[in-house]
């Protein structure tokens, strides 16, 4: 094989609130940043793979402990299974993205690792296989499987995930003219410590409540209702757990609130937040504000997006 391959995979917010591991929107900034993480393939003798990027440092310096290499180990197994040859290639992760963000890191370069593999082999596993793929390696990184970043970050736009194993993904209709400004504080929360604070068990009324918003969600999104499907964004189950280990969280909910957002919560495991607005002069004063008295250190950072819709693209 001669042919090189550059794959992108978005950034992404998990749960959106009010769907805890079931309902997952990927990003896209609307100046044009790449908000996502990239993986260059191309020929080689033997397998090696470089990283580099902004928060490349962050990750193991050995390439057998990056999540990277184990995309790779398990899509020549699949391969081998098949009964299709394999081949040894060199890889580049850009990893673009901050580790334990809450912005799907770890989902974003394994969208992209296999995505661009499956490319670089002329497209042996549909897009079911890949996302069975995918959720396998993000359960080895945070303790179980879950699709709520990997789907929307590889399929695009807002994605509910389904417990069939024939159909992973089950895309909704988003609004176009809802803004999504994320922030990352620049400290750095694990998807394992995050899932540890929650309690093993929800009361009744927070359970039926959780199935009520979800499922009023899903109907004003096919309604193009954007004020119910607004007003039922809130996180019963996690966010009042979680929050705690977000400094700044509940002044920054209440500064949303108060000046013309429409919803506000935990991007995933956090520390990332998000805040919704249908006004992009709105979104703008929330992503200062937030630049200003949410973000911690300087790795810290705030973008406004919309839905990206594309999801993981090979070039």
């Amino acid at each position: 094989m001669n042919k090189s391959i550059k794959a992108y995979a978005p950034a992404s917010i998990g749960n959106v609130s009010l769907g805890f591991d079931l309902l997952g929107a990927a990003l896209s900034p609307i100046d044009g940043t790449q908000l996502g993480d990239q993986v260059d393939i191309s020929p080689a003798e033997t397998f090696s793979l470089k990283v580099e990027g902004r928060f490349a440092k962050k990750l193991p310096s050995d390439p057998k402990s990056n999540i990277v290499f184990r995309c790779y180990t398990l899509f020549t197994e699949k391969l081998l299974a098949r009964g299709l040859p394999s081949a040894e290639v060199a890889m580049v992760l850009h990893k673009n993205l901050p580790i334990g963000s809450g912005l799907g890191s770890s989902a974003s370069s394994i969208v992209a690792a296999l995505h661009g593999l499956n490319q670089y082999f002329d497209a042996p596993f549909d897009e079911n296989e890949l996302l069975l793929m995918m959720g396998e390696l993000e359960g080895q990184i945070s303790g179980s499987i879950h699709y709520d970043n990997v789907a929307p970050c590889f399929v695009g736009g807002l994605t509910l995930m389904n417990n069939q194993s024939e159909q992973i993904a089950l895309s909704l209709p988003v609004f176009e003219d809802w803004y999504w400004v994320v922030c990352y504080s620049g400290i750095s929360v694990s998807t394992a410590e995050a899932r540890n604070i929650l309690p093993k068990q929800v009361a009744m009324a927070d359970a039926i409540t959780f199935g009520q918003q979800l499922a009023v969600f899903v109907d004003a999104c096919y309604r193009k209702d954007e004020t119910l499907a607004a007003a039922v964004m809130n996180d019963v189950l996690a966010e009042p757990y979680r929050k705690s280990l977000l400094p700044n969280f509940d002044q920054s909910r209440e500064f949303v609130v108060n000046n013309g957002g429409l919803a506000f919560g935990i991007s995933g495991s956090g520390p990332t937040v998000f805040a919704v607005c249908n006004n992009l002069e709105q979104a703008q004063g929330i992503k200062n504000w937030l630049s200003e008295n949410y973000i911690q250190n300087d790795t810290g950072f705030s973008h406004i997006c919309q839905i990206d819709t594309q999801g993981a693209v090979v070039s």
